[in-house]
């Protein structure tokens, strides 16, 4: 079993995703990742504008993001983005621990911006969501940048943890800024919702 396979399981897993789906999608993400590519989160989304007539199933690797299609009525498959993580722009999450959503956008090669919602179990799983995309998105945008990571605006004590968006929306208070990577009063510095890495 490679290493795809070995962190995909795992992974999918982790965030409750069953095993029938993991089959139904599996062989065409296969098709689009390395096969020495470890999976970082794989988890059910829905897209804000087709939310009623299809379901989607998001896959973040350290170099890619796949996102397949499913249609709710005759199952139908297909593949709806396939991109490096690279060439993807104006990448940003907005977490919403009081809706148990988190926001995922970006702006693919073709012009297209892209938007995925994904819904969390727990307000603590959205914060880890959200240390998650900072560990796999944040070093690319810096190199992209060619300048030094910068800090970023998180929800501090005696703040919504829903007020402020850490990365990439508007905020509704003054936030207090911290250091990328430094997570919220009362959050775990390390996310449960890890990267899966191959053994």
């Amino acid at each position: 079993m490679d290493v795809f396979c070995r962190t995909f399981l795992p992974a999918a897993a982790q965030t409750g995703v069953a095993s029938p789906t993991v089959s139904r999608h599996l062989p065409i993400l296969r098709n689009c990742v390395d096969a020495g590519d470890p999976t970082v989160l794989v988890t059910r989304c829905i897209r804000p504008e087709r939310s009623t007539h299809h379901s989607y199933l998001l896959l973040v690797t350290t170099r890619r993001l796949v996102v397949t299609e499913q249609t709710r009525v005759l199952h139908r498959l297909r593949l709806h983005l396939n991109a490096d993580l690279r060439h993807l722009g104006n990448v940003t999450w907005t977490p919403d621990p009081r809706e148990l959503l988190l926001e995922l956008a970006a702006t693919a090669v073709d012009g297209v911006r892209e938007r995925f919602l994904i819904r969390a179990d727990r307000p603590s799983q959205v914060w880890e969501l959200d240390a998650l995309f900072s560990h796999v998105f944040r070093p690319k945008m810096t190199a992209r940048a060619g300048f030094p990571p910068r800090a970023v605006a998180v929800p501090g004590a005696g703040t919504p943890a829903d007020a402020t968006a850490v990365q990439g929306s508007r905020a509704a208070v003054s936030p207090v800024v911290r250091p990328a990577g430094v997570a919220p009063a009362g959050v775990s510095r390390t996310p449960r919702l890890r990267p899966v890495l191959a053994v």
